[in-house]
């Protein structure tokens, strides 16, 4: 394996590590949850064992929602985590405490998983790049072959296009005993920052699966970006977008998996620990999609498994047409700490992934169709100052077409020098 070129950041090759689906051996790795604390991993897992060999140096764990179960921070464990741009916000999730450690300086790159958005969610909350790769992509082993069933991957979060393309090359490829891996790509994805993307196919979607509504300042932020796209020399045209199924039955066969998932990591935490399954010990939201998950029937089970297909076909049809989709990462600006429940209060396990869903709409097509999409920090809301993400997405395996426009992006439009009112660097008007 290559050894890793520097780092753009204020401590060179240090990385955080997020407390969920990474183990280091002899730390804790906690997934965010009381049932779970102490727990010590007793040997690197595959991803783990690829970050040393690169040269990174572990500065730390990264806070996560407990599961990863939520697209805000907010655990019981170690309490919320905060926005570097306005405390007060959400930095979003899973992957919360990775962007917030990356957008306030304290390390360039950070590792993040990803099953519904939680790479794409908190680069969109926190101003930085975010790509969620392509299923098989990265190793999940040896512990585990798939995460949600397919659903979940690993990346990282980034302040530039190029480290988070280096990171992915040096980590990227299947390890002995992965059930299917994707296709090498053709050259690194380094050199595909440099790259012309040639004159692409876009189209832009701006009214979300499921038909909530957008906030006005984020579908003028996507318009804007789509003008640049079509500045650049693209194709850019508005468009619908099916999944092969209806948005209703897309999040009820979600939360089958997502809970049936839940069930077997608590009952082995509990188990492990000899620990309750209780309030003392998972959080009331958890609780309620660990009760859900012991309801669904063998036969629901795979009815769900049969909807990841239906979803990847109907997305791959529209790759066989456009080269991206381009769509807000999120529908609203990073919301206030402590409202993200709110209209789900007491929800069941399906509620709750309705409300997951309600939140960010425009990410978990891509988690279900296996397809890489990343999130880039174009915008910024004029009220505010709070950043804005765009979405791109592309078809399986070609996070190499993702990474030619991503640079060319940055390129483009520069965000590097914008820096959050939480630093741990110097501001450049200071």
């Amino acid at each position: 394996m290559p050894a890793i070129p520097p780092l753009v950041g204020p401590v060179g090759r240090c990385i955080a590590i997020k407390d969920l689906a990474v183990a280091m051996a002899g730390k804790r790795v906690e997934s965010g949850s009381r049932i779970a604390a102490g727990n010590v991993a007793g040997a690197d897992s595959s991803l783990m064992a690829r970050f040393r060999r690169a040269g990174l140096v572990t500065l730390g764990r990264t806070a996560t929602p407990e599961f990863a179960y939520s697209t805000t921070t907010e655990g019981v464990l170690y309490g919320a985590t905060r926005n570097p741009w306005d405390p007060t916000r959400t930095p979003g999730g899973s992957s919360g405490g990775s962007g917030a450690a990356v957008a306030a300086g304290i390390v360039p790159i950070a590792h993040a998983t990803d099953a519904a958005g939680s790479i794409r969610v908190p680069a969109a909350s926190n101003g930085l790049f975010g790509l969620k790769p392509t299923r098989g992509r990265v190793s999940m082993g040896p512990d585990a072959d798939e995460v949600f069933n397919g659903l979940a991957v690993h990346g990282v979060l980034s302040r530039s296009v190029r480290d988070s393309a280096t990171l992915l090359d040096l980590v990227q490829g299947p390890e002995t005993g992965d059930p299917y891996a994707a296709q090498q790509p053709e050259r690194p994805y380094a050199q595909e920052t440099h790259r012309s993307p040639g004159r692409l196919r876009i189209g832009v979607l701006t009214r979300p699966w499921g038909a909530r509504a957008v906030d006005a300042t984020i579908v003028d932020a996507a318009l804007r970006s789509a003008v640049l796209a079509e500045s650049l020399g693209h194709r850019v045209e508005e468009v619908q977008v099916g999944l092969g199924i209806d948005w209703q039955e897309f999040i009820l066969a979600n939360a089958r998996l997502w809970s049936t998932n839940l069930v077997t990591w608590i009952d082995a935490f509990a188990a492990a620990f000899e620990r309750p399954v209780d309030a003392t010990t998972v959080e009331p939201e958890m609780l309620a999609s660990y009760a859900y998950g012991q309801q669904v029937s063998g036969a629901e089970f795979v009815h769900a498994l049969a909807m990841r297909n239906s979803v990847a076909r109907a997305i791959g049809q529209y790759f066989a047409e456009y080269d991206l989709l381009l769509t807000p990462t999120l529908p609203e600006l990073p919301i206030l700490l402590g409202t993200y429940a709110e209209g789900a209060e007491g929800a069941d396990g399906l509620g709750w992934l309705r409300q997951l869903f309600h939140r960010s709409p425009f990410t978990a097509a891509f988690n279900v169709a296996g397809t890489p999409a990343m999130s880039v920090p174009l915008e910024t809301d004029p009220a505010t100052g709070l950043p804005i993400g765009i979405q791109f997405a592309a078809g399986y395996g070609r996070e190499d077409v993702l990474f030619r426009v991503a640079g060319q992006l940055e390129q483009a439009a520069p965000w590097a020098h914008r820096t959050p009112v939480v630093w741990a660097g110097r501001h450049d008007n200071t």
